[in-house]
């Protein structure tokens, strides 16, 4: 029985761990991303007011973003077009990339 209970949240754990980058190269993020540095900064840390600050984000939130902008369920025009033709992979991979960036030291 604890070998079952073992397995069960080991196997658990390896999906939830597994799935925050889901496939998602940083490196190639980062090749993909030269298009969103026009709104969003090179590294993902805007400077203007008006476009989200996405470095530091986790990866599902901004896999999720891109997917819901894709299927147009979130509405921006601009970040519709933006991701109406990323593939999965391709959104994986600036998920990845921005993820990995440092994003706002807030201080308390």
């Amino acid at each position: 029985m604890n070998k079952l209970l073992i397995v069960a949240i080991a196997s658990t754990f390896s999906l939830v761990a597994g799935y925050s980058f889901a496939g998602g190269d940083a490196a190639t993020g980062k090749q993909k991303s030269a298009v969103c540095a026009a709104c969003h900064g090179a590294d993902g840390n805007s400077v203007a007011p008006d476009f989200p600050r996405i470095a530091g984000q986790q990866p599902d939130y901004i896999l999720h973003s891109l997917s819901a902008y894709k299927s147009g369920s979130r509405k921006d025009p601009v970040m519709g077009a933006m991701a109406a033709n990323l593939s999965k992979q391709d959104m994986e991979d600036l998920a990845a990339y921005f993820s990995s960036q440092n994003g706002l030291i807030v201080k308390y």
